[in-house]
């Protein structure tokens, strides 16, 4: 059986500065893996490097044991809300049907099936009632919600989502991470960039610690340890805790 993602040797550089070195790992099916590091770690540019919105100087990715240009329906991705022009003229329905775009082909308009795929994501969301709704017009946990949809709605084996805790409420936090439990549970894996450390233990069965390079991945359990947080983020890192919250202090 081939694993969702098999990453081998990627090294990445911004006007010759290099952002990632000699990165290499592979994940199991039907986990939940939080990609976590701090600010300028290459995190994102990680995600964007595997689904070639980047160039590489080296290394290779695979999906399924295929290379992803081949198996790009397998793969759903939700992009940093920040990176996303939300003044284009659309509604919420139009963008969760984009989600679709990639099964149909170019020259096939969605008809009643895929909007009923749509609707069907929205309402897992909590946002049919907003699907005529501009999306320039909604909030930007409303936002993340239709982006969210969209993955859904594309029906992926493996996704991709940058930060989506980013900007979001409290009830909206609670939606996303309910729905990433849900596709973990239908057999999914689900990569999700997270700066919280604070709920790390409570939101991944794994953990990936990147700073440039790749200091750790595997069990959260196993790799979420002071030892190994305090090589990635560098400086001193206390965690204190009591019976019911656990607070991270980087310093």
């Amino acid at each position: 059986m081939n694993a969702p993602l098999s990453v081998k040797n990627i090294s990445v550089a911004y006007q010759k500065k290099p952002v990632l070195r000699d990165v290499s790992f592979q994940i199991p099916e039907g986990k939940l893996i939080g990609i976590i590091g701090p600010n300028g770690a290459g995190k994102s540019t990680l995600i964007k490097a595997i689904l070639g919105l980047i160039p590489k100087l080296a290394g290779d990715v695979n999906i399924y044991g295929q290379p992803y240009k081949q198996q790009r329906k397998m793969v759903g991705y939700v992009p940093q809300r920040e990176s996303v022009d939300w003044d284009f003229p659309t509604n919420a329905l139009d963008v969760v049907m984009m989600g679709r775009y990639g099964h149909l082909g170019w020259f096939k308009r969605p008809g009643k099936k895929e909007k009923e795929m749509a609707m069907n994501a929205l309402e897992k969301v909590g946002m049919e009632s907003y699907a005529d709704r501009q999306i320039s017009q909604l909030s930007g946990g409303q936002q993340q919600r239709i982006f969210l949809a969209r993955a859904l709605a594309q029906d992926a084996r493996l996704y991709f989502m940058d930060e989506p805790f980013v900007g979001v409420d409290a009830a909206t936090e609670k939606a996303i991470i309910s729905l990433l439990n849900e596709l973990k549970n239908q057999g999914k894996t689900v990569l999700v960039v997270h700066h919280d450390l604070a709920t790390v233990e409570e939101y991944f069965d794994w953990v990936m610690l990147l700073n440039e390079k790749l200091i750790e991945i595997g069990p959260t359990e196993d790799v979420f340890t002071k030892e190994l947080l305090k090589e990635t983020y560098g400086g001193k890192l206390a965690i204190l805790d009591d019976k019911k919250e656990q607070s991270v202090i980087l310093s």
